[in-house]
């Protein structure tokens, strides 16, 4: 399983913490200014890089008002979806404004293309690695064609059988592409942390042998804090800057606020995790001293034996070991030992 490096600035990898990505989708609003403030806030809240889709409705779908494009259920009941995109969508004008403002404020920068249009415009922008969402993992020319610009690709998993996703993996590899991160995902907006089945998440790494995180869709941080629990190295989640400016994807996005304490959370969790490690910590070292240790509980003349109605083993720990306290018995005491004395080694000696 091997490490991801993104650019010069960013690397995922087993050991290195979870890459956070803070997705924009719809949430500027049709306006570059909550574009960029967007990409702003989402770095003053910990993200480690901020994300784009990038389509047009006619990359997308196609104009048609049948019954086929109508959306019956869900967030969006009762949108076309031709006109759901049009309002959600990301003008290709601004992306190089947009990849700018990332640059000037330090956090990366790439995007979701759907379909081979989209990749040769962010390829002409430079974009570093992509995103293939939940939807298109079906889109197996759209993958090969990822795949063949040879840059890492972090791929969703939503509604995907284990079939289609070895088989999307697999599309990858044949184009010499082992820089694969799959991405667990419940496509559903929002989506319900009863349902995210994290376990399949562990079970695609193994499986798969790459890197593994979440798309999480639902409200609040427990989903993504589990899942970096359980070895996620990717998160990434919906950023708006408030879900009071109405957009396609508002209802099911965290404020900066949020975000910003999710990413704590994960940071947290991350340290709890920490390593393998046996013996005290830092912290519990001054606790030793509460450990159990042999004293003398009734005052011992020298040369008087040892026994048991004369010492015990009790708290705290400054006298010899419990684990001595057998050998000790029928030994004689080489000085005078007041009660309330640990018992040291030179204290004692054998008849």
């Amino acid at each position: 399983m091997q490490d991801i490096k993104i650019n010069s600035r960013s690397t995922i990898g087993i050991s290195t913490p979870a890459y956070i990505i803070a997705e924009m989708s719809g949430n500027h609003a049709g306006s570059i200014e909550n574009a960029k403030a967007i990409i702003r806030a989402a770095k003053e809240a910990g993200a480690d890089c901020v994300k784009l889709q990038t389509y047009t409705p006619d990359t997308i779908t196609m104009d048609c008002n049948n019954e086929y494009f109508h959306i019956g259920d869900g967030t969006w009941k009762g949108e076309n979806l031709y006109q759901l995109y049009g309002k959600a969508y990301t003008p290709w004008e601004w992306h190089a404004e947009l990849k700018a403002e990332a640059d000037k404020v330090g956090i990366d920068f790439f995007s979701t293309p759907f379909d081979f249009s989209a990749v040769d415009f962010l390829e002409e922008l430079g974009v570093e690695f992509y995103k293939i969402a939940s939807f298109e993992l079906v889109d197996i020319p759209l993958i090969e064609y990822v795949a063949s610009k040879g840059k890492p690709i972090i791929m969703s998993t939503g509604m995907s059988t284990l079939a289609e996703i070895d088989e999307a993996v697999r599309v990858i590899r044949a184009q010499g592409n082992e820089q694969i991160v799959l991405l667990r995902c419940a496509s559903a907006y929002p989506a319900i942390t009863d349902e995210m089945n994290l376990m399949t998440m562990k079970n695609m790494g193994e499986t798969f042998g790459v890197l593994v995180g979440l798309s999480d869709h639902s409200m609040g941080s427990v989903g993504a804090v589990t899942a970096v629990a359980l070895g996620a190295k990717v998160i990434e989640k919906h950023f708006c800057l408030d879900r009071a400016i109405e957009n396609p994807d508002s209802s099911f996005s965290m404020n900066p606020e949020e975000f910003a304490q999710m990413v704590k959370d994960i940071r947290q969790a991350e340290k709890a995790i920490g390593i393998v490690k046996y013996g005290p910590s830092s912290q519990e070292k001054t606790n030793l001293t509460f450990r159990k240790s042999i004293f003398c509980t009734e005052s011992i003349k020298a040369g008087e034996v040892i026994t048991e109605k004369n010492i015990r083993v009790i708290r705290p720990g400054y006298g010899m070991e419990p684990k001595y306290y057998k050998e000790i018995l029928g030994q004689v005491a080489l000085v005078d030992i007041e009660r309330g004395t640990p018992l040291k080694l030179d204290m004692i000696g054998k008849r």
